[in-house]
């Protein structure tokens, strides 16, 4: 299988700073962790592949050679192990700081301490995991604004159960892997991790009576629908969040939210920079040499008079101002741009051909004209 972009990965931008990257790093470590998700051999190689991006865009020297020349020019520099190391040795970067202990590190992703640590084990309220959701949009809805119904997976407290876990009449017990602690300890002799207890997801106990719901979890994936609201004036990637409905929270924990990124598709007549608009128009040589009034349809329908000045050279840009895309929170409107294009027919009639003699030779070019400054054409 073909690795992924490291910038996808992580669910960032390729402009991303060294903080954005070492948060969206931080998220998928503890989310996808091994000792979080036992057994699970897809979120074993989802913090794999997180961890491998995280070494080469977090280091100086890699990812200028990743950005300009992908994964080939890694190649011999020790990248795409896809193994634990870089995670042990460089957390204390991303989870504080150089005066952060492993102890401390280590909680952050296990929920206990490293070595034997005398912190609380029980896991407490967790915030649930944002979503994205990528969403194409009509070039004229991104300039005027629209609605959108978003259809997504996402997970939800278990209605059967209310998020207890258990089936009505259910008790809990002590945790027979942990003894309630909530953690086990792994490794020998000086050298020990304490962990998360696989089997009752550090909090200590279990349910005699699992939720034949949702399988003691207290949440299910369940099909959502939300009706979003596009602003007018939006543009290619950006970003709307819809708060609390990405995945439930843990142990009553807040939901995540729910992140759409707009995709806008391209228009066949308009073309956009910032908040103007541009389009093109043919002319013929008699309209644009002894200029002429137009009647052009806007983007949005709207019939626009525009003044073509006799002598129009071809390409010749004229502004209509505020007939351009909104600007986001003001009711001002960007310009817009139209190009003149002078059409040279290609086949003329017998009248035609005779007129355009007759004004040639009123006209009187000379056969040996001189060069034209550069200047000139770039005006």
């Amino acid at each position: 299988m073909a690795k992924r972009d490291y910038y996808e990965v992580l669910g960032i931008d390729k402009s991303a700073d060294q903080d954005t990257i070492k948060k969206a790093y931080r998220k998928l470590a503890v989310k996808y962790h091994p000792d979080r998700n036992p057994g699970d051999k897809e979120a074993e190689e989802k913090f794999k592949e997180a961890t491998e991006a995280y070494e080469i865009l977090s280091d100086e020297q890699k990812r200028p050679i990743y950005d300009q020349y992908g994964f080939a020019g890694l190649d011999g520099m020790g990248a795409g192990g896809g193994g634990y190391s870089h995670a042990f040795h460089d957390f204390s970067d991303l989870f504080g700081g150089a005066g952060s202990s492993f102890s401390d590190i280590f909680e952050s992703i296990f929920g206990g301490g490293f070595g034997g640590g005398s912190r609380s084990s029980r896991r407490g309220p967790a915030a649930g995991a944002s979503l994205r959701y990528d969403l194409h949009i009509k070039f004229k809805d991104a300039v005027y604004g629209t609605s959108a119904d978003i259809h997504f997976k996402h997970n939800e407290v278990c209605d059967v159960c209310k998020g207890s876990g258990g089936e009505a009449g259910s008790s809990k017990k002590t945790c027979p892997s942990c003894g309630g602690a909530g953690q086990i300890r792994q490794g020998n002799g000086f050298f020990s991790i304490q962990q998360t207890c696989p089997t009752c997801r550090g909090k200590g106990s279990v349910i005699d009576k699992p939720c034949s719901s949702c399988r003691g979890t207290g949440i299910k994936e369940k099909n959502k629908m939300v009706s979003l609201k596009i602003p007018a004036g939006v543009d290619n990637g950006k970003r709307l969040v819809i708060h609390g409905q990405g995945d439930a929270g843990e142990n009553g924990g807040p939901a995540g939210d729910l992140v759409v990124i707009l995709h806008v598709d391209s228009h066949p007549y308009f073309e956009r920079s910032e908040n103007d608009l541009y389009c093109a128009v043919p002319v013929s040589m008699s309209q644009a040499a002894l200029g002429c009034e137009l009647t052009l349809t806007g983007l949005d329908d709207k019939k626009i008079s525009i003044k073509i000045p006799d002598g129009t050279p071809n390409g010749k840009l004229l502004r209509i101002k505020g007939e351009g895309v909104p600007v986001s929170g003001s009711i001002r409107k960007g310009d817009l741009y139209v190009k003149i294009m002078v059409q040279i027919p290609d086949h003329l009639s017998s009248k035609q051909k005779d007129l355009l003699k007759a004004f040639m030779e009123a006209e009187n070019p000379t056969s040996s004209p001189s060069l034209m400054p550069l200047s000139q054409l770039e005006r």
